[in-house]
């Protein structure tokens, strides 16, 4: 079982990394030009984590309904899932980019960015909102790779994907001086390359099995239930992208060092999650498949692992952070007053990987289950609590309030779906 794990989360793991890579390289290739633009990529990336991480269920509500497919051998049923998956994808990125002008203008407002960072935001904001299709397709494709029990194709794409947009985005912003505009470009010409390697890398090994039966399709009964569980997790994500954007809010309003900090600080956190999430992608392919082939056992004991090897990595990821964490920090500014301030956080780096591991994992595990109304109801009552705990303590801790209100929130999710899963089991909806 443990090998079972090992194949899916090692490439996914190893995908995973790249991601927030690339957060990196844009972070400190604007941290070279001025804290001014370091914030303002932080914004930027920020607004488009709120845009994008609420259609998050496209790939996460594809891997679990794919592996329970899968597992159950249902061969038309994974083919149904990847084309329905897509038109689902367009369309909603063709509404995304037709409401692009307002959409930004709320957002902006709502992220209270300084008159000083505005104009490089929305000069960020209004290049990236072009790969929208590209995103919420590749979302789309992941998750059934996903299911599919597939984590190299996802590697393959994810690592090639990330590359591109690095060494375009270095070029771009380094070679040709072109500043936040090139980063933005970098990364809207690597998410549509991807696309078209996803849809290659599907037709070389799936073709065979792809079958566009149009009344499976768009059978009521499998829409209904594709569209319940999708809405189910997005609202969950809606509650997820929002905590983040209030702290990225809160930071910004209190000055360009502090939210210079926050941002380096977060990209901690980018790493850590991004790591976990390899063994929670693993737990939604393998939970799904179990559960999809009715052994009940085995989807207990699966979810004991992936549980275990969470918190071994967890466990890591503090260490790291434990021994190099100045080193770290000036990997993105090496401004003194910055890095003093940065000490003052130094054990919030360290805390948040053996808080937060739980709730990533528990978010894989009700994946595979298709338990999104739980997921839902565990993520509102955390954010209820984690806008209640920096209000409540914000005058008492300053500017680490929202630190500790993230931890009250990350800490609350991995102990509410604990809560759930002791008293439900897998009958967990």
């Amino acid at each position: 079982m443990n090998r079972e794990i090992l194949r899916l989360a090692i490439p996914n793991i190893l995908s995973n990394i790249s991601v927030p890579l690339l957060s990196t390289v844009d972070t400190v290739l604007m941290g070279q030009v001025s804290a001014s633009h370091l914030g303002a990529i932080g914004l930027g990336g920020m607004i488009f984590n709120f845009l994008y991480w609420n259609f998050g269920f496209l790939r996460m509500g594809t891997t679990g309904m794919t592996a329970q497919a899968f597992g159950a051998d249902d061969q038309s049923e994974m083919s149904s899932l990847l084309y329905r998956v897509c038109l689902v994808a367009t369309g909603l990125s063709l509404m995304i980019i037709l409401f692009s002008g307002p959409l930004g203008a709320v957002l902006l407002d709502a992220l209270q960015v300084q008159p000083s960072q505005r104009g490089l935001v929305m000069e960020y904001y209004l290049i990236r909102i072009y790969d929208a299709p590209a995103t919420l397709l590749l979302y789309g494709l992941l998750g059934w790779f996903f299911g599919m029990q597939d984590a190299v194709s996802p590697l393959i794409i994810t690592v090639i994907v990330n590359l591109t947009n690095i060494l375009l985005s270095i070029y771009l912003v380094q070679s040709l001086e072109m500043g936040i505009t090139g980063a933005a470009l970098g990364t809207v010409v690597a998410q549509y390359f991807g696309v078209g390697l996803a849809l290659a890398l599907i037709l070389w090994r799936y073709r065979h099995q792809l079958t566009f039966i149009k009344d499976r399709v768009f059978a009521a009964d499998k829409l209904i239930n594709f569209f319940k569980i999708n809405f189910d997790i997005f609202l969950r994500t809606l509650c997820l992208s929002t905590a983040f954007f209030f702290f990225y809010s809160q930071s910004s309003v209190n000055g360009e060092t502090v939210l210079a900090v926050n941002v380096i600080i977060q990209q901690f956190l980018n790493w850590m999650s991004y790591g976990i999430d390899g063994v929670a992608y693993a737990a939604e392919s393998l939970v799904g498949k179990s559960i999809g082939a009715k052994n009940l056992t085995k989807t207990h004991s699966m979810i004991k692992r992936v549980l275990l090897w969470g918190l071994i990595l967890a466990t890591m990821y503090s260490g790291v952070y434990a021994i190099w964490y100045e080193q770290l920090v000036t990997l993105f500014n090496s401004s003194q007053d910055l890095l003093i301030l940065a000490k003052d956080y130094y054990w919030w780096a360290i805390a948040f990987p053996i808080l937060g591991f739980a709730c990533y994992i528990w978010d894989g595990i009700f994946v595979g289950l298709t338990a999104s109304k739980s997921m839902r109801n565990t993520m509102f009552v955390s954010l209820l609590l984690y806008l209640a705990t920096y209000y409540i303590s914000r005058s008492i801790i300053g500017p680490h309030a929202i630190w500790f209100a993230l931890a009250v929130f990350l800490g609350s999710r991995g102990a509410l779906m604990t809560v759930l899963y002791s008293s439900r089991g897998l009958k967990v909806e």
